[in-house]
């Protein structure tokens, strides 16, 4: 897991071969582009932007992706995002390929909350888990891209 400010992108972009086209991207996001699955790349890079409400962390589930990472990036608004390794979690909601996600119950163990705030980003692996769209004291609109890129 990494977790930064957008503006030190160029120190990450040797980590994946999607990297620089990713975040050439991001860099160049206009918060007008309607939500939806844009293309980035021929490697299957795909941004998809999304509006919502953060919520409570009881109705926000805990996820893990086997054949893409996520780059999460917000333009407006904060929220935590629930961190923990996947080994620790139980599996309420098996494997979906067609998602290419497994989803968990809330974690018994300790758990990290990040906040990503305008200008911030995290890269989630495979391993892991993940709990995004969490409120900061009540719900609150948010503006977001994820990148999904191919392990």
């Amino acid at each position: 897991m990494i977790l930064d400010s957008l503006a030190n992108s160029h120190l990450y972009e040797g980590f994946h071969p999607s990297f620089p086209k990713a975040f050439a991207w991001l860099h160049s996001f206009d918060p007008a582009l309607a939500d939806g699955k844009y293309e980035i790349d021929d490697a299957g890079t795909l941004a998809i932007v999304q509006r919502y409400e953060t919520a409570p962390s009881a109705v926000k589930k805990w996820e893990t992706h086997r054949v893409h990472g996520d780059i999460q990036v917000v333009y407006s608004g904060e929220e935590f995002i629930g961190y923990t390794v996947r080994g620790k979690l139980t599996v309420k909601t098996p494997y979906l390929p067609e998602k290419d996600a497994e989803f968990y119950e809330a974690p018994s163990c300790s758990s990290s909350r990040l906040v990503l705030s305008k200008g911030c980003f995290t890269v989630f692996l495979p391993d892991d888990a993940h709990q995004p769209g969490v409120m900061i004291d009540q719900p609150k609109p948010i503006v977001k891209v994820v990148v999904k890129f191919r392990i």
